[in-house]
């Protein structure tokens, strides 16, 4: 297989209904930047990596679990204090999954209905 070289993910673009709201948690979460906040469209930066959240009329979140795979995706977040991160994000306004999938990770949905995961940080080495 070829690739170009120099290529690289800039960005991960999510769904949403309110950018905005979106933007303000996950800058939150990850202690990162709001670097465009538009009705239509923002961007958060944080440690090298950039979200994208894009409005779309209609939208409706995945379903937690889904066993037809189409949560669209999911972000894992590598947490030093587990609990504590899921305190904050909870205050934020993420909510708590059912069911959880065991005691190493945690499973919360952001404002907008997206599942994302709080893994321990040393397993990623």
């Amino acid at each position: 297989m070829t690739t170009l070289q120099n290529t690289r993910i800039a960005m991960v673009t999510i769904d949403c209904a309110d950018p905005r709201a979106e933007a303000r948690f996950w800058a939150e979460l990850l202690g990162g930047e709001i670097a465009v906040e538009q009705d239509e469209y923002a961007m958060v930066s944080s440690e090298g990596m950039t979200l994208g959240f894009g409005r779309v009329e209609g939208y409706e979140p995945p379903a937690w679990p889904n066993e037809n795979g189409s949560k669209q995706f999911h972000l894992d977040l590598a947490a030093e204090d587990i609990p504590a991160a899921e305190q904050h994000a909870l205050e934020l306004g993420a909510t708590l999954a059912e069911p959880q999938p065991g005691d190493s990770w945690r499973v919360l949905l952001d404002p907008a209905g997206h599942a994302f995961c709080l893994t321990d940080a040393a397993s990623w080495g």
